[in-house]
């Protein structure tokens, strides 16, 4: 009998780590992170298009599930065919050597099999929303598959700002999904976080600069250096300040809320001109950029409520 259990404790032992070999092999080739931060930005448009509509999400959970969970299978199957598209490249990069399309867990056909049908599946999904979160879904995945992974990326020093687009969509996929037509608060969300999202890669791209350079990518801080870098950060950020009051209906606490966030932001841009260790400053702006937008956007959520 202890043979027998000993030899299913080894059996398990084996199995076990190959399945969350996988797991995390397939969450890193889905991009998780992104996923959950566009979940965060979707699940906010959803939210405030409920909320300025006076329609209780409750008695709409279909709609609430259809959009979330085609949101999160558009952004994974997005997420699956940069990887796809950018295995020439990734090796050549330290970050992303562990890329499972580098690493050869998943061969590439496999890889734009499961990318095409969570991009389908994705859809369809959006679709039973509306037709409208549909089609912003659509647009979602080509600015992201093709105007930046496929063209800017490669060629043009603007591809963090191409890039910008296609994560401004899901706020409006999640509103579109209530109100097709959009409104005005729809459009403050995009452009919050299209002009949030420039200083948070440019900072991330200044920490893997000659991962860049390596792999002939012309980011800003490869091509223009860092001075010019910090200073399209800060450009950028300053631009963030009067869109908070696109806003006006959540009150004003989420103004000065907003408004304090955007002052910090700047603090911390105009110290990038004066410090010792660039790397250093840019993950320092890296980090406030996270915070600045999860606080921002569950404010959104909060301040809603007393609308």
């Amino acid at each position: 009998m202890s043979n027998s259990q000993s030899i299913t404790a080894n059996t398990d032992t084996d199995k076990n780590p190959e399945t969350a070999s996988f797991i995390k092999d397939f969450l890193a080739l889905i991009k998780i992170g992104i996923v959950n931060s566009n979940l965060i930005t979707t699940f906010t448009g959803i939210w405030l298009a409920f909320q300025f509509t006076n329609r209780n999400f409750l008695h709409e959970l279909d709609l609430l599930f259809y959009t979330l969970f085609g949101a999160a299978l558009i952004v994974a199957g997005s997420g699956a065919m940069n990887n796809y598209i950018d295995r020439d490249i990734d090796p050549i990069m330290k970050s992303k050597r562990a890329r499972p399309t580098v690493t050869g867990r998943f061969n590439p056909n496999a890889v734009l099999i499961t990318s095409l049908t969570l991009l389908v599946v994705g859809e369809i999904l959006l679709f039973m929303a509306s037709t409208s979160a549909g089609v912003w879904g659509l647009a979602g995945i080509i600015s992201y598959v093709v105007l930046y992974s496929m063209w800017s990326k490669r060629k043009h020093v603007s591809n963090t700002v191409v890039g910008s687009i296609s994560g401004a969509i899901p706020p409006l996929i999640g509103w579109a999904a209530v109100e097709p037509g959009l409104s005005f608060g729809a459009l403050a969300l995009f452009l919050i976080m299209f002009v949030w999202q420039p200083p948070h890669f440019y900072a991330l791209a200044m920490k893997r600069t000659e991962e860049y350079r390596a792999a002939n990518i012309p980011m800003l801080p490869v091509v223009k250096g860092f001075e010019r870098t910090k200073r399209s950060m800060l450009l950028w950020v300053i631009f963030l300040f009067p869109l908070p009051f696109l806003l006006m209906e959540l009150g004003t606490f989420f103004i000065i809320l907003a408004t304090a966030l955007n002052i910090g932001w700047l603090i911390l841009s105009i110290k990038g001109f004066r410090a010792e260790d660039d790397l250093k400053w840019a993950s320092r702006m890296f980090v406030y950029s996270l915070n600045y937008m999860t606080i921002l956007f569950v404010a959104m959520i909060i301040f809603s409520i007393f609308i």
